[in-house]
Formats: C-alpha cells, structure tokens, sequence
C-alpha cells in the first residue's frame, strides 16, 4: 500500500501563484508514475500532469503547459506541482495519485491509478 498527502492549496488571485505538494509513504518502491489531477464543481476530474517515477518523464495537459511545472524529489518521496499564471478555470480540487503500473507512456487517465490522495482545495478569485 502507499498512502499520499496533498498541501499547498489555498485562496489565490487571478494571475498568481502556488505550489502543491504530495508526499508518498508506504510501498513507494513499487512505484513507476505519479500524477496529479484537478476537479472543478459539476466538473469530471482531469489529469493536469504526470512524472515517471523513475524516469523523470513528464507531461502536462494543454490547458496546464509553460504555466504548471511538475517535480519530484525521490528521496523525500515528494512530487510537487508548481502553478503559475493561475486563473478561475484552474480552481477545483487537486488530487495526487500514484501507478504502480510499468508503461510505455505515463499514465494520463485516472483509471490507470492506483492510490489517491485525500485532495486539496484551489480557489482563484477573480
């Protein structure tokens, strides 16, 4: 098993910044991908972005790229997710999720993950 813990969220302006962080324990070895996902209210959950756990591989969704910048240090077990540029359409819940799953490409689906995070709360007001 691998539990993860998100922080970071908060309330914001329209056009700043936050940086979230997930810190894994557990069975961390088993890992091969993390990802972080974002839900707005009446909104199905989306993936933002994913790094290979062991690769470094990344990538973003095309409303998150050269404004959001995914990270992971392996020997805090922490991925972190840095959001610049934030509007109101980045709000929504964002939940860190780990694949214990060796894959050609990084998971982007939510199904493909194994265990989640608890969420936390990103609000942009404009």
């Amino acid at each position: 098993q691998v539990q993860l813990v998100e922080s970071g969220g908060g309330l914001v302006q329209d056009g700043d910044s936050l940086n979230l962080s997930c810190v894994a324990s557990g069975r961390t070895y088993e890992l091969y991908g993390m990802g972080w996902f974002r839900q707005a209210p009446g909104k199905e959950r989306e993936s933002v972005a994913s790094i290979g756990w062991k690769s470094g591989r990344t990538y973003y969704a095309d409303t998150v790229k050269s404004r959001f910048t995914i990270s992971k240090d392996n020997t805090r077990n922490t991925v972190s997710l840095q959001m610049n540029s934030l509007t109101p359409d980045d709000a929504g819940v964002y939940f860190c999720a780990a694949d214990k799953t060796w894959r050609q490409q990084l998971a982007v689906r939510d199904f493909q993950y194994d265990y989640w995070g608890q969420g936390t709360q990103v609000t942009v007001a404009s």
